[in-house]
C-alpha cells in the first residue's frame, strides 16, 4: 500500500528536481530562480518495487505575513498530511541559519523526518554532508537528485513505511491519483486518443494574471488547496488535482496566468505559459475565467481561440460578478464580442459568479458538463446522410466550371471534438463558405451550439455504395 511522501527545504535545494526525479518525468518547473515552487504539487512516484504519493513544496522561508506566509502554510499542511518527510539540504552550500531553524520545526513535529543532502556529487559536497550531521535529524542520506545518485540508500530508508497503512480500512470508491494531466505528451497518444471516456475529466481553469483562477479552485474543492492572494502570478506550475462532483471524477487543474506573448520577458515566466498551454491541449474541458469588470479582452480571445484550435470544448467564466453595476451591459458586450470575434464556435456558454464569495459558483459545474456532453455526441451514419440530402436540396453546392459539386456520402469521424468526413467527387473545389453552411447546420439541427466543429471533405464515392 502507497504512503504519502513530503519534500521540503529552504529554497534551491533542489526539491523539484527530486520531485520529477521519483514520479519519473517533468512535472514540475525547475529553475536556478529561488521560489519557484508556490503550490504544493503531487504525483506518483517510486523508487525500484516501492511505490508512494511524492509532495513538491514550496522553499521554506521564516515570514509572519505576505505571500511567504501563506506558502508556509500549504508546506505546513504537507507536513500534517505526510507519513514521512525528506528534508532536503544543500550540501555544496552547506548549512545555513534557515536549515536549522526549520531543522527545529521538524524536530518538535510528529511527522518521521529523513535528512537528505543534495548535490553530493563530487568532493565539493564532503563538507556540507559532514556538517548536517549537527542538525540533529539523524544520518544524512547522500543523493544528487540531477543525476540520479544516492536512490539505493534513499530506498532502503524509506522501505520501513511501506506497509505504514496495511492495518487501516480500505475506502471503496476513492479515486486513483494518476500521474500529471499536462505531460500526457509522454505516452502515445494519437489523433482521436481521447475517444477513451474511461477516467476522470479532466478540466483546466485558465485566464490573464489575477483574474481569480486559484481562487475559483480553491471554491470549488471547498479548501484552500492553492496559494491566492492579491499578487499577480502567484500560481506557477500547473496543479492537478482530484475531486468528486457529485459523484463524477474531475481532474481539475489549475494554471499559470497567460499574458501576451511580447510581455514574457522572463525565463520562468515563459516556462510557467508552456505549462498552462500543455494543460490546454490535454484537457477535455476549459474553463476560461475572466474579470468581469473587464469584459472579454484580446488576450482573452487569444487563449479562447488557442482552446477551439485544439478541439477542446470550451466555458466562459465571468468572475467577480458582484462587483459589477450594470450586469446586463457587461453580459451584452461579452456576448456581442463572441459574435464578432469568435463566430467559428457559437453558443459558448457564459457562466457568471463571484469565486471570493461563492454566489452563483453552483452554476459552473453542470454548464461544464453540459457542454462535456454536446462535445462527446455521436450521430448516426443514417441520420446524417438524411440531413445532407435535405441541406444540399434546399441548397445545392454551386457548380464550378459548369460541374455541379456532388456530396455522396457523410459519416461521423470521431467525437471530442465532433468530427465528420463527407465524400465527393470534387471536394477540393468545394467553397469554404458552403463548408460554414453545413457547420451551422449541424449546430442547428442536431444541437451542436458550444462545441468546436470538425468538417474533412474527401474525393472519392460513397465508400459503401457496393458492400
Amino acid at each position: 500500500m502507497s504512503f504519502n511522501l513530503a519534500i521540503v527545504g529552504r529554497p534551491n535545494v533542489g526539491k523539484s528536481t527530486l520531485f520529477n526525479r521519483l514520479a519519473g518525468k517533468k512535472l514540475a518547473i525547475v529553475d536556478d530562480t529561488p521560489g519557484v515552487t508556490r503550490d504544493r504539487r503531487e504525483g506518483q512516484g517510486s523508487i525500484g518495487d516501492l511505490n508512494f504519493t511524492i509532495v513538491d513544496t514550496a522553499g521554506l522561508e521564516m515570514a509572519k505575513e505576505g505571500l511567504e506566509s501563506r506558502m508556509w502554510e500549504q508546506s505546513s499542511q504537507a507536513l500534517d498530511d505526510a507519513d514521512v518527510v525528506l528534508f532536503l539540504i544543500d550540501a555544496r552550500a552547506g548549512i545555513t541559519p534557515l536549515d536549522e531553524y526549520f531543522a527545529d520545526v521538524l524536530r518538535r513535529h510528529t511527522v518521521s523526518v529523513l535528512l537528505v543532502a543534495n548535490k553530493c556529487e563530487g568532493n565539493a559536497a564532503k563538507a556540507g554532508l559532514y556538517e548536517s550531521y549537527g542538525l540533529g535529524l539523524g544520518d544524512p542520506i547522500g543523493i544528487s537528485a540531477e543525476h540520479g545518485e544516492g536512490l539505493a540508500e534513499l530506498y532502503e530508508a524509506l522501505l520501513p513505511f511501506e506497509n505504514i497503512h496495511e492495518d487501516e480500512p480500505e475506502i471503496g470508491d476513492e479515486p486513483s491519483n494518476p500521474d500529471e494531466l499536462i505531460e500526457m505528451e509522454d505516452c502515445d497518444l494519437e489523433e482521436g486518443g481521447l475517444e477513451d471516456h474511461a477516467g476522470p475529466i479532466q478540466l483546466a481553469i485558465v485566464g490573464r494574471p489575477n483574474v481569480g483562477k486559484s481562487t475559483l479552485v480553491n471554491r470549488l474543492l471547498k479548501e484552500d488547496r492553492m496559494l491566492t492572494g492579491p499578487e499577480a502570478g502567484i500560481t506557477r506550475d500547473s496543479i492537478a488535482t482530484n475531486w468528486i462532483w457529485e459523484g463524477r471524477e474531475v481532474k481539475l487543474v489549475d494554471t499559470a496566468g497567460l499574458r501576451k506573448k511580447a510581455r514574457i520577458s522572463e525565463k520562468l515566466e515563459s516556462m510557467s505559459a508552456s505549462d498552462s498551454i500543455r494543460a490546454i491541449r490535454y484537457a477535455q474541458i476549459v474553463v476560461l475565467v475572466l474579470d468581469a469588470n473587464e469584459g472579454l479582452e484580446k488576450q482573452d480571445l487569444t487563449i479562447a481561440s488557442q482552446v477551439i484550435n485544439e478541439g477542446r470544448a470550451l466555458v466562459l467564466a465571468l468572475n467577480k460578478w458582484d462587483s459589477v453595476d450594470d450586469r446586463a451591459m457587461a453580459l451584452k458586450r461579452v456576448e456581442d464580442r463572441l459574435k464578432t470575434s469568435l463566430p467559428q464556435v457559437r453558443g459558448i456558454p457564459v457562466v457568471t459568479f463571484s469565486a471570493l464569495t461563492g454566489k452563483g459558483i453552483n452554476k459552473l459545474m453542470p454548464a461544464v458538463f453540459g457542454i462535456y456532453d454536446t462535445w462527446n455526441v455521436r450521430i448516426s451514419t443514417g441520420e446524417l446522410n438524411r440531413w445532407l440530402g435535405y441541406m444540399t436540396e434546399g441548397h445545392p453546392p454551386p457548380a464550378v466550371n459548369g460541374k455541379r459539386i456532388r456530396l455522396r456520402y457523410m459519416t461521423q469521424a470521431k467525437t471530442r471534438p465532433p468530427t465528420f468526413a463527407i465524400f465527393s467527387s470534387r471536394a477540393d473545389k468545394l467553397p469554404g463558405s458552403y463548408s460554414r453552411y453545413l457547420e451551422n447546420g449541424l449546430r442547428d439541427d442536431f444541437g451542436l451550439d458550444g462545441t468546436p466543429i470538425r468538417i474533412f471533405l474527401r474525393k472519392g464515392d460513397n465508400p459503401y455504395a457496393n458492400k
